[in-house]
């Protein structure tokens, strides 16, 4: 919690400024103090204990959870921290009650020499400078979820709904699914919805980082937190509360924020080992400079230092920093990482294997071609084929009907149609009768299709008039436009692409050519694709799957990572450990390449920490590093981590 943690920080600091002050200003620099304690060294002494005993009881936590975890037999990094403040403290009582026992026999030499063996200030600067390592943690953990508190800032508290035909406003908590609610140009959408009526643009950078805004139109889906920028809207609530869109991307970034990457665990192991290892060090150092014939004081000073330059301070923040940084930086580019786990893993990635539509494709069906074979021309050819797919509700009729009327050519309804499953439609003109679908429809009605060459990118939709064949158009989906650039990015990571797709093997091997991709698997079904999967693995390595629909959500699920683009369907967006939020394809290398900084960068911290504190440690036991450098070390250390970890919001794009 900052706030508490900035309050201890600020009454540890105003405390420790006066103990310094007594015990180094007066005793190294002879700086002025009051009359009464110039030549009383005894409540010198005991200033110098209350001053450290303050400090000790605003930092009790340290003690609390180390002297707890030692009791478990599981010592942790507040244990050290507890051991060396502590050690310290009762070092520098023991000294304290040496001197008074010194003066009352009189003997003013050892008063002043027992002056020197004070180290209240080492335990206060102890657990003064791990506790600004902990702020500095606290403080880079906060800026990287920057984005998420301005995403719940902007999600209203207030809504208005039309009960009983008349509008209110309602808190937000209010809001019930099914309820109908307005929004009116220049007001943030409440709740997530389908727009019933109105149109109107809508800016969504909030969610999808996508900067240009939205047409909505009734039918259209609004989110929670976007801004309605022109046009009145009435909606119908489909999601509320914790159900929103922006509640679930809060909650992706808490429980991600909640679990531990498996770097992160090598970490802690290594602490666990680290802590009773030192412990033994820090015994076997005082002993042998006992051994070696110095004092008791010189001995426990050097124990002491091997205790505080060996607190993992910095292995505590090395992995978990640089995954909130990473994290963070993921939700600013519209990438939310569901758990560490997942943000580690996708770094791993060697290959990348896509399905084609909604995810390499937009998943809109257009007519690219339309090819006249005898007498008709290419509009006839259109209109024609518009007039028997107008009351169709299949993706390629509707296309076939919105290029019709684009072109503003006049469409009539055929006397009779009849839909042949699978294959098209035979439909009935005063003018004659039309077959308008596959080859194989036309094939069934005897037709002859020589004269067809066919295409090899898109879905070819035959027109037919009185057994005759007329003419053909080519449909196809759109490629993304930043599609091949992204497959060129993540060819420059070293990974392998490849599609799974249920589409056609001609289409699909079509998409890879126009986009660079390497692999092509065509004609899959659902449990196709995770066959499928597994041989890429055993072939090229770790795998990413990206997706979007309902029959993707097996093939997310078992991917070594799976990622859901966030336009699509609810049940691959559960399955997947990934999501895009903008829905494009450079959001798949760029989470890569955050995943592999955030790693890389974590993995540096945790041997920065281990080589620089193994080298102190060593200068400790031999007696060239005192306490002072032991605390400042260790803090430098931690404080280094922390700014190293903040290198993943700079560091170029991979």
């Amino acid at each position: 919690d900052t706030p508490v943690l900035k309050k201890r920080l600020y009454a540890s600091l105003g405390f420790l400024i006066v103990l310094m002050y007594l015990s180094m200003g007066h005793m190294m620099w002879s700086w002025p103090v009051p009359a009464v304690l110039e030549k009383n060294h005894v409540a010198m002494g005991l200033i110098q204990l209350l001053l450290t005993v303050i400090i000790m009881v605003v930092n009790q936590k340290f003690f609390i959870s180390g002297f707890q975890s030692l009791w478990h037999r599981a010592p942790n990094m507040d244990t050290l921290v507890a051991l060396g403040a502590g050690a310290s403290y009762v070092y520098s009582t023991y000294a304290l009650f040496a001197m008074t026992d010194a003066q009352m026999h009189m003997d003013m030499e050892q008063v002043m020499s027992l002056m020197h063996e004070f180290y209240f200030e080492s335990a206060a600067m102890i657990l003064t400078l791990i506790t600004v390592g902990k702020m500095l943690e606290a403080r880079s953990k906060g800026r990287t979820t920057d984005a998420l508190k301005s995403l719940m800032k902007l999600a209203p508290k207030t809504a208005v709904v039309v009960r009983d035909g008349m509008e209110q406003e309602v808190p937000i908590r209010q809001v019930l699914k099914g309820d109908v609610f307005v929004v009116r140009p220049g007001e943030n959408i409440p709740v997530d919805g389908v727009v019933l009526e109105g149109s109107s643009a809508v800016n969504e950078s909030a969610l999808t980082g996508e900067s240009i805004p939205v047409d909505k139109e009734a039918g259209s889906q609004v989110s929670a937190a976007t801004l309605n920028q022109s046009g009145f809207l009435r909606c119908e609530a489909t999601r509320v509360g914790e159900d929103t869109t922006l509640s679930q991307i809060i909650q992706m970034v808490s429980d991600a924020a909640a679990t531990k990457a498996p770097i992160a665990k090598i970490a802690d192991r290594v602490s666990g080992v680290f802590v009773p290892a030192v412990i033994g060090i820090a015994v076997v150092t005082i002993l042998v400079w006992l051994a070696a014939g110095q004092d008791i004081g010189f001995a426990l000073a050097r124990g002491i230092s091997v205790l505080v330059i060996s607190c993992p301070c910095a292995l505590g923040l090395a992995t978990p920093v640089a995954i909130m940084v990473g994290n963070g930086m993921g939700a600013k580019n519209g990438i939310m990482f569901k758990t560490a786990v997942s943000l580690e893993e996708t770094g791993k990635m060697q290959i990348v294997a896509l399905d084609k539509t909604g995810t390499i494709t937009k998943g809109n069906f257009v007519v690219q071609k339309v090819v006249a074979l005898n007498r008709l021309t290419e509009k006839q050819i259109l209109t024609v084929a518009a007039d028997c797919e107008l009351d169709s509700t299949h993706p390629i009729g509707i296309s076939i009907v919105t290029e019709a009327r684009e072109r503003n050519l006049e469409l009539v309804r055929p006397q009779q149609a009849e839909e042949i499953s699978g294959k098209g439609i035979r439909a009935v003109f005063p003018e004659g009768t039309v077959l308008c679908g596959s080859k194989g429809l036309l094939e069934t009605y005897q037709v002859d299709t020589e004269k067809y060459c066919g295409d090899v990118y898109g879905t070819q939709v035959l027109v037919a008039i009185d057994g005759e064949l007329a003419g053909y158009l080519v449909i196809a989906d759109i490629i993304k436009n930043e599609a091949r650039s992204a497959v060129q990015r993540m060819k420059s990571q070293s990974l392998i692409t490849a599609m799974l797709t249920g589409d056609a093997k001609d289409s699909a091997e079509a998409v890879a050519q126009q986009t660079g991709i390497d692999e092509v698997h065509a004609q899959l079904l659902p449990e196709d694709k995770l066959e499928h999967l597994r041989d890429i693995r055993k072939k090229h390595g770790a795998v990413m799957f990206v997706g979007d629909g309902i029959n993707d959500a097996p093939v997310l699920a078992g991917a070594d990572v799976g990622a859901a683009m966030g336009n699509g369907a609810d049940a691959a967006i559960e399955a997947a450990d990934v999501v895009f939020m903008t829905s494009s394809v450079d959001a798949i290398p760029e989470a890569v390449g955050i995943a592999r900084r955030t790693g890389r960068i974590a993995m540096e911290n945790v041997v920065f920490a281990l080589v620089i504190k193994f080298l102190i440690m060593i200068l400790g036991f031999l007696g060239y590093a005192n306490m002072w450098m032991a605390v400042f070390a260790d803090t430098g250390v931690a404080m280094l981590c922390v700014l190293n970890s903040i290198r993943v919001l700079y560091a170029g794009k991979q």
